[in-house]
């Protein structure tokens, strides 16, 4: 009985023909697979597009005393005091000649921010689009 069992030797080996298989299955899976899918539409930036400036805001300034002045920071004319009837109309109207115009909000330091929150709830109830907050860094 000692003699059988010396006889018998360890194998160190790796049967690697179930690994071949099962690659050549996922293989024939994905050969199959691959001209089904649709590749996806991919939409690149235009040359056009990116050479166009950027368009310089309209500021609604919100001053202390709670009135309210407009700025066209695209044209070389100052700041104008209107009343809150007049600024959506006024915005509307510089909006038609550029639809890219956006309109930034600056309250001064002391005004309250429910005074910042009603002019913008007058601009976005008129659709007014692209309406923003303007921050002022403490320099």
């Amino acid at each position: 009985m000692t003699e059988r069992r010396a006889k018998r030797r360890l194998m160190n080996e790796i049967n690697v023909v179930p690994y071949i298989d099962v690659m050549l299955v996922l293989l024939v899976i994905f050969m199959i697979t691959a001209p089904l899918i649709t590749p996806g539409q991919i939409e690149l930036p235009q040359i056009g597009k990116s050479l166009a400036p950027p368009v310089a805001p309209l500021e609604v300034i919100i001053k202390a005393d709670g009135s309210l002045g407009l700025h066209d920071r695209s044209s070389t004319g100052g700041e104008q005091k209107i009343s809150r009837e007049e600024l959506v109309e006024a915005i509307k109207q510089k909006q038609s000649v550029n639809i890219e115009q956006p309109v930034v909000i600056a309250g001064d330091k002391s005004v309250r921010y429910e005074e910042v929150m009603k002019v913008m709830d007058i601009l976005q109830q008129q659709q007014v689009k692209k309406v923003g907050l303007l921050a002022r860094p403490n320099i």
